[in-house]
């Protein structure tokens, strides 16, 4: 192995693993370098411009991981965040992400991408940083991802909404306070306040 190969291998396990060619680039590593040691099977290529130890044990959330390297700015949401938090019984079949109104729209060519424009306010609030496999994924916290979800309630359909809401019951200490909060910030109050009082 050249000395270029080892420092860029020893680059990569600083880095938890996964790096983006961007990165890679940054920290003085040839593309070359990557390119062999994905040649030689010491690194997997997860999407384009993206790579990821092999050794490294599989990725438990192959998608989020995906588009979460691929469009860092942007936040899991919806069906796609009420999956992560096990608030929902549906599969999503494409991943949903939310970007700042204005912003430019990323290009993933896979998986499936749903990409939605939230406006600054609605953007900013409530995001949680989890680190999946090493790689930082950002998603909305349960109660904003409700509140998001009643936004986009004709989108997505009632019952997903309800079924959500039921569920979040169901595991959390019921606390309307958050979502009433969220609510506001997603200006869904006077829709979700009278299913909150049914179930309070």
């Amino acid at each position: 192995m050249t000395p270029a190969v080892e420092k860029a291998l020893e680059i990569i396990r600083q880095m938890g693993g996964t790096i983006r060619t961007s990165e890679a680039i940054r920290k003085g590593v040839h593309p070359r370098a990557l390119y062999t040691l994905r040649d030689r099977g010491t690194l997997d290529q997860i999407t384009r411009g993206v790579y990821r130890l092999a050794e490294l044990a599989t990725i438990s959330s192959p998608d989020l991981v995906t588009v979460a390297s691929r469009a860092p700015h942007a936040v899991i949401c919806l069906i796609s965040a009420l999956s992560f938090h096990n608030l929902t019984t549906q599969v999503p079949h494409e991943v949903s992400i939310a970007i700042a109104r204005g912003s430019r729209v990323p290009r993933i060519h896979y998986p499936p991408v749903a990409v939605h424009k939230f406006a600054p306010e609605s953007f900013k609030a409530g995001i949680e940083e989890h680190s999946i496999d090493g790689v930082k994924v950002r998603i909305y916290s349960p109660e904003k991802t409700l509140a998001d979800c009643f936004k986009f309630r004709n989108k997505i359909g009632m019952d997903v909404v309800l079924e959500a809401l039921k569920l979040y019951k169901q595991r959390k200490k019921f606390n309307p306070g958050p979502l009433l909060k969220y609510a506001r910030i997603c200006r869904v109050e006077k829709v979700m306040k009278p299913y909150l009082e049914a179930m309070a």
